[in-house]
C-alpha cells in the first residue's frame, strides 16, 4: 500500500485536479472485484433510492474490463432497479475507468476513478465521478459489509477528502450524505 498521509489512509486527488498523487498506490482489479454497498454519496439520485449495491465482476474475454451492475430500490418501495455498463480502464491513469452503459443505455457514458481504498472495516474504497450530461460530479463510499463502515473510519475518510488539494472535491466531502440500507 502507499505512503499513508497523517490519518494513516491512502488517498489521491481525482486526475482533473492540479494536486500531486505521487505517493498513492492503485488497488488492484481483484480488490474492486465484488459486491459493495454503497453507504454514503454526494450524487442527489441516492437521496430518493435505498440498498444501494455496485457489483463488478470481470469478464471472461477480458479480466481488465469489469461488468458494472449498480442495484438499488427505491425508497418505501419493493421494486428493485438496475443500471448495467462496463468499465474500461484508463490507458494513462490507474485505478480510474470509463463507464458505457448497457442495451438502452449505451448511450450513456462516464468517468470515474478510486480515490482512496483499504481493508479496515472489512474494506471500503471511495471513488469520484466526474460530470456528466446526466450527472453532477460526485462522491460515493463503498464498503464490503452490509453494515457500513465505523463512525471513526468514516470521519477519517471526510477529513481526508476534506484534505485534497482540490476545492471540489472539498466541497463534495461537506455534502456527503448516508445511504439507507436494510438491516
Amino acid at each position: 500500500m502507499a505512503a499513508a498521509d497523517s490519518t494513516g489512509l491512502n488517498f489521491r486527488p481525482p486526475t482533473t485536479s492540479s494536486a500531486s498523487s505521487k505517493d498513492f498506490v492503485p488497488p488492484s482489479i481483484s480488490f474492486l472485484q465484488g459486491k459493495w454497498h454503497v453507504t454514503h454519496a454526494t450524487l442527489p439520485m441516492w437521496k430518493k433510492n435505498q440498498n444501494v449495491t455496485i457489483t463488478y465482476t470481470p469478464l471472461p474475454q477480458n479480466a481488465d474490463l469489469l461488468d458494472d451492475l449498480v442495484e438499488y430500490q427505491p425508497l418505501n418501495s419493493t421494486k428493485h432497479k438496475k443500471v448495467e455498463g462496463i468499465d474500461t480502464p484508463d490507458a494513462t491513469t490507474k485505478a480510474a475507468y470509463s463507464w458505457r452503459g448497457k442495451g438502452l443505455l449505451k448511450i450513456a457514458s462516464s468517468h470515474w476513478q478510486v480515490l482512496g481504498y483499504g481493508e479496515e472495516d472489512g474494506g471500503w474504497a471511495v471513488t469520484f465521478f466526474q460530470k456528466t450530461l446526466f450527472t453532477p460530479a460526485g462522491i460515493d463510499i463503498y464498503a464490503r459489509q452490509k453494515s457500513g463502515l465505523s463512525e471513526t473510519l468514516l470521519e477519517r475518510i471526510k477529513q481526508e477528502l476534506r484534505a485534497i488539494e482540490d476545492p471540489n472535491v472539498q466541497k463534495l466531502a461537506e455534502d456527503i450524505f448516508s445511504i439507507k440500507h436494510d438491516p
